[in-house]
């Protein structure tokens, strides 16, 4: 194989991309391009948003082009269930015909998940936000190639409110963290292979951090910290945790799927 092609489906809409690129310095999918771009300099990257219908058909129509798609984190929750969230869904539902290998990160878990039969709502154990701690990688984890050369219990940038509740038949549960049980899934539907993750390999802490500061008065208005105070601790807590992270070991999943596509 000389170069890999790789969709990468952008899971927002116009207006949370602007605010993405305002706090992190890029939008969900240009964020993903980067990195995919640094651990595979050659690869060439198509990037679409499901809510642009000649997009999605751009991309069905040449399906089999690609050796792998990457559905992105997003702003948007699933059971707001928008005209634009169904476009998501759907592009996903009509992925899943095809035979496809396909990384779905944060929001993207959540649409494939929703697309192949799973359900999604809002974490009963509290929220994400901008760090997952003590991820802890179970027995069928282990076994799986996304999680290799991974350490079993990983500390990661991840943001989100929601969770898979019920995993799509057949799925498998790779890990766990004490706010969501799903944090890692894999599974086959239709024609395609999908590996979930709910939390972020493709984020730098500083841009969680930047993320959070900016959803500050939403995310205190939700209760999700009991005070300023306690939502400055958070903070401060990710910025002492951006020290012990190591890129190699942050962005394993997304090395090790690229490795995968390359030795098919």
């Amino acid at each position: 194989m000389s170069s890999l092609n790789i969709l990468i489906v952008e899971g927002n809409n116009r207006q949370d991309s602007a605010f993405f690129v305002e706090a992190a310095g890029a939008t969900a999918a240009d964020n993903l391009k980067n990195l995919v771009l640094k651990l595979e300099p050659s690869a060439e990257v198509t990037m679409i948003n499901p809510t642009e219908d000649n997009e999605t058909k751009m991309a069905l129509e040449n399906m089999s082009d690609y050796h792998g798609i990457i559905f992105t984190g997003g702003a948007m929750r699933i059971n707001d269930m928008t005209d634009e969230i169904k476009k998501h869904i759907n592009f996903a539902t009509n992925c899943f015909k095809h035979q496809n290998t396909i990384l779905a990160i944060c929001w993207g878990l959540q649409v494939c998940s929703t697309a192949a039969g799973g359900k999604v709502a809002p974490a009963k154990s509290g929220a994400h936000i901008g760090i997952a701690s003590n991820v802890k990688i179970n027995d069928e984890g282990r076994k799986n190639l996304i999680y290799k050369n991974k350490k079993e219990v990983f500390t990661t940038p991840a943001f989100n409110y929601d969770e898979v509740v019920e995993i799509p038949q057949s799925a498998s549960l790779l890990s766990s963290d004490k706010v969501n049980r799903v944090m890692a899934l894999h599974f086959k539907i239709g024609q395609s292979e999908i590996w979930g993750l709910q939390y972020h390999p493709d984020y730098e802490y500083w841009q969680m951090v930047n993320l959070a500061k900016a959803r500050k008065d939403r995310i205190l208005n939700n209760k999700v910290f009991e005070s300023d105070e306690a939502f400055n601790n958070h903070i401060d807590y990710i910025v002492a945790e951006d020290k012990k992270l190591d890129f190699p070991n942050r962005t394993c999943e997304v090395r090790n799927w690229l490795d995968y596509l390359k030795s098919k």
